[in-house]
């Protein structure tokens, strides 16, 4: 049988792992300026391959994402209806979700609003706070709770709120 090089190297990586590891390290402290430069010299380079990768894997980026926002689901919406969400964020998630004319004073209105401005209730960890909008003008409605803002009931309570207004 010949000697098969691929495999002995593999033999020899997977055995020497963190001496590699450390040694790679090293030599990538003592070259930062080296590494850098040529970063920089190969910039457009770089750019162009990876642009052309990502158009050759779109299908699998796309696949990709949706496995993770799937799998990370719970993750994401307790992110994204805490305080840890930072202002920058959560307006640009309402301008992903189709939101017109997201600024600072609407910010304001949603994060001063303590009450759902359907059903009056309060918002909770499990009902959660949510930015109503009209799905085909894009325009705000309302800031209601969770619970109104996935049924269409909150129409006869803001409804029934006007009339007697």
């Amino acid at each position: 049988m010949p000697f098969d090089k691929k495999a002995c190297d593999k033999a020899y990586r997977e055995a020497n792992k963190e001496k590699l590891a450390a040694q790679n390290k090293a030599w990538r402290e003592a070259n930062k300026d080296k590494i850098k430069a040529y970063r920089e010299a190969n910039k457009d380079k770089r750019n162009a391959q990876g642009k052309a990768w990502r158009e050759a894997n779109k299908d699998r980026q796309k696949k990709n994402w949706a496995d993770w926002q799937k799998n990370n689901r719970e993750k994401i919406n307790a992110y994204i209806h805490t305080d840890q969400c930072t202002k920058s964020h959560r307006m640009s998630n309402w301008r992903i979700r189709g939101v017109n004319n997201v600024n600072n004073e609407l910010y304001d209105y949603f994060m001063n609003c303590d009450k759902c401005e359907a059903c009056g209730g309060d918002f909770t960890d499990k009902n959660v706070k949510c930015l109503d909008h009209n799905h085909e003008t894009g325009d705000f409605r309302y800031v209601l709770c969770n619970r109104c803002n996935v049924r269409d009931n909150w129409k006869k309570f803001i409804l029934n709120h006007n009339d007697n207004a």
